[in-house]
C-alpha cells in the first residue's frame, strides 16, 4: 500500500487531496502546522470526516521545525501543499515569513525526502510565479512574478528542480491557478462574494472587474495532483494546472450572482492591490500529456457546488467532499 505524507493537509485543497488519496486505497499523514492565516477552526473542520479512518495520519506539526526525517518515515511520496499564502499580504516586513514558510521549509523537506528515497515528491507552485504579461515571458521562458509571494514560490519551485537535476530526486512542480470550490480560503474572491451575496452586503471589488483569471476547480486540481504523485515524469517537470479558459472577475460575480438569486448586487469598487496581475492563463498541454489529464467541471457547475458548501456550513450540516458523478476527484488517481 502507497503512503503518501500530504503537508497542509487540512487547508483548501490539502483536505481534499487527503481524502482523495484515502478514498483510491492510500495511507495519508497529513501534517498541518494550523496557522492563524485563516481560523484554524474551519480547517479542522475540513477533515473532521477523516479523523476516524484508520488510513488517515494527522501530524500536528510545523515542518519548518519539526523532525523531518520523523516525518518521512515508511513514506512513499510526498505532496507539499503547505505555505504561506497570499500575494497581497507578502509586502514589507511579512516577507520574511514568507521565505521561512514557503522557501525555507521546502528545502528541510527537501532533504529529508533525498535522504528517505521517496518516489516523488509533489510540490504545489502558483500561477503567481509568471507575474504580469504572462504569454510574452512564458514564451521566453522568463517567469517574473509581481510579488513576494510569487518570488518565494518560484524560489521553492527552483530548489525541487536544483535537487532533481543535482541529486536526482524525483521532483516535480505544479503551477496551481485561481483554485476555487469548496472549502476555499476566505481570502479567496469566489468566498468573499459568495459570503457576500448570502449576507445582502456589498461585494467588495479590487479594480475594474475586466481582469481575467484561470478559475480552476479544486476537484480537477486535486485529481492532476494525485496523478503527478504516480504518473512517469521528466525531473524537474513543471506543469501549469489549470483551466485554459480565463474568465473575468466580472463574469464570475454575474455567474454568483445568477446561482445564489440575487438581482442587483451592489459593489464597493477598490483600488488595485500590488502584486495584482491583469491576467492569467494557463497553458495545459504537457498536462494532458504527461497526466492523461484534463479540467472536467466548468466555472457554473463548481461555483454552484462551492455555494453549497457555503449553505452547508451555515446551516452547520457537514459537508463531505465534492458532488459525486464525474466531478468527483476520487475517481481519477492513476498509478
Amino acid at each position: 500500500m502507497t503512503r503518501v505524507l500530504v503537508t497542509g493537509a487540512a487547508g483548501f485543497i490539502g483536505s481534499h487531496l487527503c481524502e482523495a488519496l484515502v478514498q483510491d486505497g492510500c495511507e495519508v499523514r497529513g501534517v498541518d502546522a494550523f496557522t492563524e492565516f485563516y481560523d484554524p477552526a474551519s480547517k479542522r473542520r475540513n477533515i473532521a470526516e477523516l479523523m476516524p479512518d484508520p488510513a488517515f495520519e494527522l501530524v500536528e506539526a510545523d515542518v519548518r521545525t519539526a523532525p523531518s526525517g520523523q516525518l518521512l518515515d515508511g513514506i512513499d511520496a510526498v505532496a507539499h501543499l503547505a505555505g504561506e499564502p497570499g500575494v497581497s499580504t507578502s509586502w514589507g516586513p511579512s516577507f520574511e515569513r514568507y521565505v521561512d514558510r514557503n522557501v525555507l521549509a521546502t528545502q528541510r523537506l527537501l532533504e529529508a525526502a533525498l535522504a528517505k528515497g521517496v518516489s516523488r515528491f509533489v510540490y504545489a507552485s502558483s500561477s503567481s510565479v509568471y507575474g504580469a504579461e504572462t504569454e510574452a515571458l512564458r514564451a521566453r521562458g522568463e517567469p517574473r512574478p509581481a510579488s513576494p509571494y510569487g518570488v518565494s514560490k518560484l524560489a521553492a519551485e527552483a530548489l525541487v528542480g536544483a535537487y532533481a537535476y543535482s541529486y536526482g530526486l524525483p521532483g516535480v512542480s505544479l503551477r496551481y491557478f485561481s483554485v476555487y470550490g469548496p472549502r476555499q480560503r476566505p481570502d479567496m474572491a469566489a468566498h468573499r462574494f459568495i459570503e457576500a451575496l448570502l449576507d445582502g452586503r456589498p461585494l467588495q471589488l479590487f479594480g475594474d472587474g475586466s481582469q481575467t483569471r484561470d478559475f480552476t476547480f479544486v476537484g480537477d486540481v486535486v485529481r492532476a495532483t494525485s496523478r503527478a504523485l504516480f504518473a512517469d515524469l521528466p525531473p524537474a517537470a513543471v506543469l501549469d494546472i489549470a483551466c485554459g479558459r480565463p474568465t473575468s472577475v466580472a463574469t464570475l460575480i454575474e455567474e454568483l450572482r445568477s446561482i445564489v438569486d440575487v438581482d442587483d448586487p451592489s459593489l464597493e469598487t477598490r483600488q488595485e492591490r500590488p502584486g495584482d496581475v491583469p491576467r492569467t492563463a494557463g497553458r495545459i498541454d504537457a498536462a494532458r500529456q504527461h497526466l492523461d489529464w484534463s479540467p472536467t467541471v466548468g466555472l457554473r457547475a463548481g461555483l454552484r457546488q462551492q455555494v453549497a458548501w457555503h449553505a452547508g456550513v451555515r446551516d452547520s450540516q457537514p459537508i463531505s467532499g465534492l458532488a459525486g458523478g464525474a466531478t468527483d476527484p476520487h475517481q481519477a488517481v492513476r498509478r
